[in-house]
């Protein structure tokens, strides 16, 4: 790490301590040349490769853009949309890959989803599963229901 002040091509590291979300570690260092501070974060890259070939860094932010589509006009909060984007960061990093496919990131974020809300679950799955007709909806609210038999006794406004 070259220090910032004097461009020493070395520093000292002086204390480390991991951030609360456990993703990044930041670094008190020290310059051996001029005996500046500065500080560092070290995270793990996670890059993903796109469908075209393209390779970009993981981005919560696209996440959230994509799940947020598929919430539209649902009881679905920014704080719900930030929450499944990091259990979808969390997800893909536990493979231990350090870059990963646009597709393993759709499937990420399906479980979750699933979970915060179904009427949206179904939405993304249509349009990243490619539903090509009425059928593929029925088997999905068909499997819906298997997995979740509770909730097929409510009212379609959630009233009991």
């Amino acid at each position: 790490m070259h220090c910032p002040f004097c461009r020493h091509p070395d520093s000292r590291v002086i204390d480390s301590r991991t951030s609360d979300d456990g993703l990044s570690i930041r670094r008190r260092r020290q310059c051996p040349e001029c005996g500046g501070r500065f500080s560092t974060i070290e995270t793990a890259s996670l890059n993903v490769i796109k469908n075209s070939g393209v390779v970009e860094p993981f981005s919560r932010e696209k996440v959230m853009a994509g799940v947020r589509k598929a919430c539209q006009g649902r009881p679905v909060t920014e704080a719900d949309l930030a929450l499944l984007a990091q259990t979808v960061e969390e997800t893909v990093r536990q493979t231990g890959a350090s870059q990963i496919e646009t597709n393993e990131i759709g499937l990420a974020i399906l479980g979750p989803l699933r979970e915060l809300d179904e009427v949206a679950y179904l939405r993304f799955a249509s349009v990243y599963q490619a539903f090509d007709s009425v059928e593929d909806f029925e088997a999905s609210i068909a499997q819906l229901r298997v997995d979740h038999p509770d909730r097929r006794s409510r009212s379609p406004r959630g009233e009991d």
